[in-house]
């Protein structure tokens, strides 16, 4: 019979705050690592990122043999006590994950120990890596560098974690006696196990005179107004808003399109208005103002470049993809952590929007192009305490039939 070393880790950049997990596979005879895994899970504790980076490690081993062994090791005292049966597991964010891990495999084939945190540097370096591709708006993968950082020193705890060690043995004990972190109280469908999400209602301008010629308009144009069809647009949205009942708060891009659009369902709701510099539309450099024709005609290299890679920028120094998503990711994150629990609308763009879609079910960059977000429509994604995004609607334009 095989026998599995499995190393996890996570971490929370604020506690709750961005959050990711690592973990690594060992072969216990060799020594020899068979499998990395880790992911930025949004916002989340410290000990909801340790159970997923378990959750994932059991996995992996798993898929390489299902009737292997396993000896799990983890600088997480909470984790293993509780994982070992020898501390009762009564935080509601801990039981379904505990419960997930417990399921992967049979408990006689299971053990866990107790380790140093300076011997679990590679499932910790993993961790660290997921959290920072979250905050660049990516999803982790690994990297050209991965063997010659496997053999650094873990980067030290109060880089990834305020407070260090402290913290985390701060919200080991909080667990391990029952002492709930501040709940969520409102929000589009709670969760039972988890409190309610954090739901973000996406909500695309209405028409500007650009829109129906769909010329290229962002953040670096003539910004221009709502038209009359937009305001339109923009009081019917409001009316359904209002009928909804659901939104408690209200942020907008800085552009005068969302903000005319933002203004009138605040009216409606009798709600101020939150300007979000993070909500803007991507800046389409020289090509602000111009028609995907006039621009292939002008800029076909460019544009060829531009549609294969997102990492591209269009010609005159505007904003490639990659760099909105991750300006997006940042103020995803500030936001979640900011309206916890609470439902609010963000008065954004195209880009934007579908960024934050994209990013919620961990879409591929190219997918951007193939969504169609329509003028003063309504997307919604919720955000879970287990760091976990949920897509609940997308590109509805109901209300304005």
């Amino acid at each position: 019979m095989r026998e599995f070393i499995v190393e996890a880790d996570g971490g929370s950049r604020g506690n709750p705050g961005p959050a990711g997990y690592g973990a690594v596979v060992i072969d216990a005879a060799t020594g020899e690592t068979l499998a990395e895994r880790a992911e930025y899970i949004g916002i989340a504790t410290n000990n909801v990122a340790e159970y997923r980076g378990l959750v994932a490690g059991l996995r992996a081993a798993h898929e390489l043999d299902p009737a292997a062994r396993v000896r799990v090791r983890m600088d997480s005292k909470l984790v293993v006590e509780q994982m070992s049966g020898r501390w009762k597991i009564k935080h509601p964010d801990m039981k379904p994950l505990a419960a997930e891990a417990a399921r992967v495999f049979p408990p006689d084939r299971i053990t866990y120990e107790w380790m140093p945190r300076e011997q679990n540097k590679h499932a910790d370096r993993l961790a660290n890596e997921a959290m920072d591709a979250g905050r660049r708006g990516e999803q982790w993968s690994p990297s050209a560098s991965t063997a010659e950082l496997r053999d650094q020193p873990p980067q030290p705890r109060s880089l990834s974690t305020p407070g260090g060690e402290a913290a985390k043995a701060e919200d080991d004990a909080r667990a391990a006696h029952n002492v709930a972190t501040p709940a969520p109280s409102t929000g589009w469908g709670a969760a039972p196990d988890m409190g309610a999400p954090t739901t973000f209602v996406l909500l695309r301008h209405g028409e500007t005179l650009l829109t129906p010629q769909k010329r290229f308009s962002g953040s670096g144009g003539t910004d221009p107004s709502l038209s009359e069809v937009g305001r339109e647009q923009a009081e019917r949205v409001a009316a359904a808003l209002a009928a909804r009942g659901t939104v408690e708060a209200i942020v907008a891009s800085p552009l005068t399109r969302t903000r005319q659009t933002a203004a009138a369902v605040a009216t409606r709701l009798g709600l101020d208005v939150v300007i979000e510099d993070g909500l803007r539309e991507t800046d389409f450099g020289a090509w602000e103002g111009l028609t995907f024709a006039e621009v292939q005609e002008r800029h076909p290299d460019d544009l060829k470049t531009w549609l294969a890679s997102p990492k591209a920028e269009p010609t005159g120094g505007g904003e490639s993809f990659a760099a909105t998503a991750r300006r997006i990711a940042t103020t995803r994150d500030k936001l979640v952590a900011s309206y916890a629990g609470r439902t609010v609308l963000l008065v954004s763009h195209v880009t934007p929007i579908k960024s934050l879609v994209r990013l919620a079910i961990g879409a591929p960059p190219e997918s951007l192009y193939r969504m169609e977000l329509s003028a003063a429509s309504l997307s919604a994604v919720a955000y879970y305490a287990d760091g976990n995004a949920s897509l609940r609607l997308f590109n509805d334009t109901s209300h304005l039939r």
